[in-house]
């Protein structure tokens, strides 16, 4: 039998007769030709025929396996015996100029003759009948460059295919392929052309390409897609235009979502294509997915692995998360926007972002932890389970542990936080995996919060309102420092607020009631009230201690007062005594002085009826008539 499609079958010797060959079975993977000899051949007599036969290259199919060109020719290699008759020798020469590659089985070493004959060359096989190779040869080629362009979303993007001048067939259906693929893949990811400039594509053999079947290269915007490459690799390949490093970090999830992306449109695309499960086969290369490594460092069975396993990885992410929260992960990642952002619906009365506000953003690229991140930012489904049966290497196990508990405390915090923001370093902490980082910070706001707590309480205690300063101080990037002391500061204040308001003298008695003429302590607690609210927490403290003191003295103060009064009465009275005694002392001093220095006044005498003898003028008795 003879490999399936030959013809020309053509016997010869050096005998006379006509010897000749004939198909007597044709089947897809073989084909029976029955040789007829010119003449009888004895026993114990030899003779030797020349067969020889066609391998046709049919066309059709890039993946076929006979390929017959000026720059290319590629074919299966048997040998031709019997297991009764071993022996045989297989020999294949290619003319000067072919690279010679053995893409399958084994066979010795291309060998260069002087004039530069290329010839591979078996030993004896002891085993004809299961002998196999495949071998392409390809020499410098000559390339026929054609342009078009396809429009993805609102953008025009030209592609310029480079096929080699022989294979027509492979620059149609490639770019018409890409051309089609780009806008359905771009409406499918959810994001626009991401590139500035377009796509060259170019026609290869696997070996130049590491042995790929494709290759992207992102800062060349170049594809490179093998002579063989099947549809569904040319659509693997068109998606590399969004996951291509530049998008998501890690090998294994560009190349997992390329594949998932490009399956997923390719039924749109009358690509009949389904990827490759892992079988228990794939399964004895199996490797964390973390551990995959760059292009050309790894064996074929651990790349077979990777790439049946990133499909399936990519498939149960995508179960999890659906379309549309796939779009918004791939929307961050290209906006650079982390995961832990503040709540949307926060109000902007602290530092926190609020409707229509800036997202916190920076970021490059997310690698294996932004990549989870995001996905549980955006979704409502846990992916840990999936990280840790894929991606997860041993060594990065603690830190999914780790991830676990510090979310959760995380998630109840923000609970308790209510309208106030955690402040950036928490978040950056968690968004860096520095767990250690963020329980400590966690814990130190989850101790504000219990204290605003009791600071709500005792406020609403005291009746007083609840200033923003503390919110302000929490959502402060100082690692809760400034919250703290503004916490012991409200408390305190609340505290001699309290204390005012207790010693207030709500029925004062007499003394009370004067040691408070003229003061205004219920003013002053008042103040120390409207000065709580508004944060003015010193000032606040001072108003309430001047009413409490002034309460508090008011007794002492009456007393004081009533003291003073009384001193002051008697020092008034007896200044009017003084005053009284030394009028009337003064009175009388001036009447002695007015009498002597004056004459007696003329005055007529009333007849005297019995007088008894003349009066002097100058005589100092009585004057008048006696009395009876």
């Amino acid at each position: 039998s003879v490999q399936p499609g030959a013809s020309g079958f053509k016997l010869a010797w050096a005998g006379g007769g006509s010897p000749g060959a004939s198909v007597s079975r044709k089947t897809v993977t073989y084909t029976v030709v029955e040789l007829r000899l010119a003449e009888r051949l004895y026993g114990g007599r030899s003779a030797s025929f020349r067969f020889t036969f066609d391998l046709d290259d049919p066309g059709g199919e890039a993946s076929r396996d006979i390929r017959v060109g000026d720059s290319l020719v590629a074919f299966p290699v048997w040998a031709f015996a019997s297991d009764s008759t071993p022996g045989s020798t297989v020999r294949v020469e290619f003319p000067a100029g072919y690279r010679v590659e053995v893409q399958a089985g084994k066979i010795a070493e291309p060998t260069t003759a002087p004039d530069g004959t290329i010839a591979l060359q078996t030993a004896a096989l002891p085993k004809p009948l299961t002998f196999f190779a495949y071998l392409v040869a390809d020499r410098s080629a000559s390339f026929v460059e054609s342009t078009r362009t396809t429009t993805v979303g609102d953008t025009p993007v030209e592609l310029t295919i480079r096929g080699w001048a022989d294979d027509k067939p492979w620059s149609k259906r490639v770019g018409d392929l890409v051309a089609r693929a780009l806008p359905a893949l771009s409406e499918a990811i959810g994001l626009d052309w991401p590139r500035d400039g377009g796509l060259i594509i170019h026609e290869t053999v696997s070996r130049t390409t590491g042995g790929y079947a494709g290759l992207f290269d992102p800062g060349l915007g170049e594809v490179e897609v093998a002579y063989d490459a099947g549809d569904s690799v040319v659509l693997h390949e068109s998606a590399h235009a969004w996951f291509n490093g530049t998008l998501l970090a890690d090998r294994w999830s560009s190349e997992a979502f390329a594949s998932y992306y490009g399956l997923a449109i390719a039924k749109g695309m009358g690509v009949k294509a389904k990827g490759d499960p892992v079988t228990p086969e794939l399964e004895k290369a199996r490797i964390p997915l973390n551990a995959w490594g760059a292009i050309g460092t790894e064996t074929t069975e651990t790349e077979d692995y990777a790439y049946a396993a990133t499909l399936t990885v990519a498939r149960d992410i995508a179960e999890l998360a659906g379309p549309d929260g796939l779009r918004a992960v791939w929307a961050n990642a290209a906006a650079g926007i982390w995961a832990y952002q503040p709540p949307a619906d926060r109000d902007a009365a602290g530092s926190g972002v609020g409707a229509g506000a800036e997202p916190e953003a920076g970021a490059g690229p997310p690698d294996w932890r932004g990549l989870l991140d995001l996905l549980e930012a955006n979704t409502a489904a846990s992916y840990d389970d999936l990280w840790r049966t894929w991606i997860a290497r041993d060594s990065d196990v603690p830190l999914l542990d780790a991830r676990l508990a510090t979310r959760a405390t995380y998630e109840t915090v923000l609970a308790d936080a209510g309208e106030w923001q955690l402040p950036r370093p928490v978040r950056d902490a968690m968004r860096a995996w520095q767990f250690d980082q963020a329980a400590a910070l966690l814990r130190n706001a989850g101790t504000i919060l219990d204290q605003r707590a009791a600071i709500e309480a005792a406020a609403a205690a005291s009746g007083l309102d609840m200033p923003d300063t503390l919110r302000t101080a929490f959502e402060a990037t100082d690692g809760f420092a400034s919250a703290t002391l503004e916490a012991r500061a409200e408390l305190e204040a609340i505290e001699r607020y309290d204390a005012a308001a207790a010693s207030r003298l709500a029925d004062p008695d007499m003394v009370e009631a004067v040691g408070l003429w003229g003061t205004t302590p219920e003013v002053d607690l008042d103040l120390a009230r409207t000065l709580f609210a508004a944060g003015d927490l010193g000032d606040s403290a001072q108003a309430a201690d001047s009413a409490a003191s002034t309460w508090a003295s008011a007794a002492e103060v009456g007393r004081g007062r009533i003291v003073s009064l009384i001193v002051l009465a008697v020092a008034l009275l007896m200044a009017i005594v003084l005053v009284a005694f030394w009028l009337r002392g003064r009175g009388r001093g001036r009447a002695g002085p007015i009498v002597a220095a004056g004459a007696d006044p003329y005055a007529t005498l009333a007849p005297s009826w019995n007088p008894t003898e003349p009066v002097e003028v100058s005589d100092d008795r009585p004057r008048g008539a006696a009395p009876d």
